[in-house]
């Protein structure tokens, strides 16, 4: 079987090309046989509120494509602007390969796979701005 496989838990909503599902009682399992469908977990979802750093808002557009908020075309120069901005300040090896996975995830359309390299480097942005108060 190929495909996306979502595994979802009870009551867990996901959002599959701009509809949103929401699961039963009990844990199932989704096959996703489209190629280029667009999936977002609400639970992993940012909210407009909670764009307030340079890695979740590079994030949220990215979630506006999957979401059908934005047009991946009208995206894609934002998003390459914004992860090239993040790399300029993310020079580690670990953030370069995630924002090199997220670059080229971009490139290929696959805005899910971007989301998900960008999300990776949240709790590495985080931490960077624990460690340097205001």
């Amino acid at each position: 079987m190929t495909g996306l496989v979502l595994k979802l838990g009870p009551h867990e909503r996901v959002l599959i090309n701009g509809a949103v599902i929401e699961n039963g009682d009990r844990r199932s399992k989704l096959a996703i046989m489209s190629p280029n469908a667009h999936i977002l977990r609400l639970r992993d979802a940012i909210h407009p509120e909670e764009v307030n750093t340079p890695v979740r808002r590079v994030c949220y557009i990215a979630q506006l494509v999957l979401s059908g908020d934005a047009e991946p075309a009208q995206a894609r120069m934002q998003l390459l602007r914004g992860i090239e901005q993040l790399s300029q300040v993310l020079t580690d090896h670990d953030s370069r390969m995630q924002l090199n996975q997220a670059t080229a995830s971009v490139l290929e359309g696959n805005h899910y796979q971007a989301l998900k390299a960008l999300r990776s480097l949240l709790p590495r942005e985080e931490r960077l701005f624990a460690a340097c108060p205001s």
